[in-house]
């Protein structure tokens, strides 16, 4: 293992180098480091344990630069406690679950790069110890050394953190209370930004209605057009079927008139025939 000048007797930058290889590698490699250190520095490294394997996978994902995003969260997560803001923690609820569950599929896919295929109680722990360091500062400074030895949780007592941590384990800076000033400021700056939010929402719900009764408008002036047409339509063919029904009570009346004189002449017809017999009948 080849180890910058800088980093060769610092036990600590040596035990990050070593916790990101494949924990069946890390004895031999320990020792082998070992022996090329002396005194204290030697010591050190040669009592570094081997991590778990859900703890080198966590590791793996400090050694990507994959963590960060997750520390920034945490930060933003503590921001909104302090303001109790319920609305902004409830997003920022949904944003840490879905930020956890994409680190563990990145560690995953990192253990697999690396030859190992982690086990769905493996992702578990992964799990749990990201949403440790995104929830608690202290957790969060034990995780990012990229030294883990075991995997830790929400719920671990910080006086654990030491055990679970190969080599030193930096301080944490208390994060201090926001001054009364900060704070009332913080809150209308977040009142004011959920105002906008809220103005925004309904403005875009107000566009979405105004889309929705303008496309029912518009169907609207389209089925009135049409029947508008169809009217047209029907009373001109009423005027041609009027026009027609006078054209046919005209020569209606004129075939009765003829079938009338017509009748008039055969009854006529008729009188003369019955003349022209009696008179045969008499000569």
């Amino acid at each position: 293992m080849r180890q910058d000048d800088g980093m060769a007797d610092d036990p600590d930058a040596v035990a990050a180098a070593l916790y990101a290889l494949p924990p069946a590698e890390f004895t031999a490699a320990r020792n082998a480091r070992a022996a090329l250190l002396t005194g204290a520095a030697a010591k050190a490294v040669r009592e570094l344990r081997k991590p778990s394997v859900a703890a080198w996978a966590v590791n793996l994902l400090v050694a990507d630069g994959q963590l960060a995003e997750a520390v920034e969260l945490s930060r933003a997560l503590h921001e909104a406690q302090d303001d109790l803001d319920a609305a902004e923690l409830a997003r920022l609820g949904r944003d840490r679950r879905a930020l956890v569950a994409g680190l563990a599929r990145r560690a995953t896919a990192l253990a697999k790069d690396a030859g190992t295929t982690l086990s769905a109680t493996v992702v578990d722990e992964v799990s749990r110890t990201i949403n440790a360091a995104i929830v608690d500062e202290t957790a969060a400074a034990a995780v990012l050394t990229g030294r883990l030895v075991r995997t830790i949780g929400p719920d671990t007592d910080p006086a654990d953190l030491p055990a679970a941590v190969g080599g030193t384990l930096p301080g944490v800076t208390p994060r201090p209370a926001p001054a009364r000033d900060d704070l009332a400021a913080r809150r209308a700056r977040k009142a004011a930004e959920a105002a906008a939010r809220q103005a925004e929402r309904a403005a875009s719900e107000a566009e979405r209605e105004r889309v929705r009764l303008e496309a029912r408008a518009q169907k609207a002036r389209e089925r009135a057009d049409l029947l508008h047409e169809r009217a047209d339509e029907l009373r001109a063919e009423l005027a041609r079927i009027e026009r027609d029904a006078e054209a046919a009570d005209a020569e209606r009346d004129a075939r009765e008139a003829e079938a009338s004189a017509a009748a008039d002449r055969a009854r006529a017809a008729t009188r003369d025939a019955e003349r022209a017999r009696k008179a045969a009948e008499e000569a």
